[in-house]
């Protein structure tokens, strides 16, 4: 409203151009801020669709990046119309300044008048009624003085009142600007965060590719291993196949004891890696042992193999009565050689912290707790 007034008297001055020329930019600040929003409400669409379909670090990353896309958007929306309320207040001045103007040429006068009036002094009417002419009539005079006081208060109340309309609307707006610039300076805030959050998460990217390539290596060293040492059993089933003297170890299923003291810790099985999907072959268990105690064969047999084998350290293969064979592999070190025959709990060397168990009958692997007690 005390635009709408200002407007008023300032279109019948020289200050018109002023307002036209600050209203001019402000409608410009305010096109420029509605595009801007409508750069916002699509990216707030997009980053509602990548939410919906994002799972990981990677879709966590897209996200990230349209978001701190959509911030830098909303720093411009802030910037617009923290440019906008600072027109604003340019043109608010600007009336302002105009209507000060006017009062002071307002007030120039009024003190003329007021002059005048005190010279006058206190019986100053009165004098100025016994120095009328003869004849004339002094209630026209005192009547036009008279006059003339009440509208000059009512123009001097009328623009103070007006004044301070237009000052407390200045107020106002420098207000908004200060809290404009507050909004301007928490989004740019927001922005340079989001432009570290995107940074780590992309590290963690970097550092989740690194680690799925290390364990991909990882996991095909690991079927290498698989392979070679069933390619070893092979190569020992097909050399070393005819039959052991002696009660096949079949009839004994369930019974054997194990090789050495310890727990499982790696299951019969192929294992499958639940973050990156890698299968790889274990045709045996592993046992975490303790370091420096015996390793003893679970049946009477004949070693076959021992020595040093890739990938797995000192290991020894047995073969049983019953087309079988036993191997032991990740000892700390070996007491037995190739060709020895060994009865019943022969020690075949010192445990290291995990020791691999295998069993195969045929030359198929079978599950050793289905085979020890």
């Amino acid at each position: 409203m005390a635009f709408a007034l200002a407007g008023a008297i300032s279109g019948q001055e020289d200050g018109a151009p002023v307002a036209l020329a600050a209203g001019a930019e402000a409608a410009e600040r305010a096109e420029e801020l509605e595009r801007i929003r409508g750069e916002i409400a699509s990216l707030t669409v997009r980053v509602g669709q990548v939410r919906a379909r994002a799972a990981g670090l990677e879709g966590d990353i897209e996200r990230s990046r349209l978001e701190l896309d959509l911030q830098q958007r909303r720093v411009a929306e802030a910037r617009a119309e923290h440019d906008l309320a600072r027109a604003r207040v340019t043109e608010a001045e600007a009336r302002v300044a105009e209507l000060e103007e006017r009062l002071e040429r307002e007030r120039r006068r009024l003190e003329a008048r007021v002059g005048g009036l005190y010279r006058l002094g206190r019986h100053g009417i009165a004098r100025l009624a016994f120095s009328l002419e003869p004849g004339e009539e002094p209630v026209a005079a005192i009547r036009l003085l008279r006059y003339l006081a009440r509208r000059d208060a009512a123009s001097v109340s009328r623009f103070e009142d007006l004044r301070a309309r237009l000052d407390a609307e200045r107020a106002s707006l420098d207000q908004d600007r200060a809290v404009s610039a507050a909004w301007l300076a928490e989004q740019a805030a927001r922005r340079d965060e989001l432009a570290r959050l995107e940074s780590r998460q992309t590290e963690l990217l970097a550092g989740a590719r690194s680690e799925s390539e290390r364990l991909a290596v990882r996991a095909a060293e690991l079927a290498a291993r698989a392979e070679r040492l069933s390619a070893l059993l092979d190569a020992l089933y097909g050399r070393d196949a005819e039959a052991l003297s002696g009660r096949p170890i079949q009839e004994f299923r369930g019974l054997l004891a194990w090789p050495a003291r310890g727990r499982v810790t790696v299951e019969f099985g192929p294992r499958l890696d639940p973050r990156y999907g890698t299968r790889v072959p274990h045709h045996g268990v592993d046992l975490a042992t303790v370091p420096g105690e015996p390793v003893r064969v679970v049946y009477p047999g004949k070693v076959v193999f021992a020595a040093p084998f890739e990938g797995y350290g000192p290991t020894a293969v047995v073969q049983h009565a019953g087309r079988a064979f036993t191997l032991y592999a990740g000892l700390e070190s070996l007491g037995v050689r190739r060709g020895d025959l060994l009865s019943l709990g022969s020690e075949l060397g010192r445990a290291g912290a995990s020791l691999y168990f295998e069993i195969r009958v045929d030359n198929r692997p079978e599950d050793p707790r289905q085979w020890a007690r």
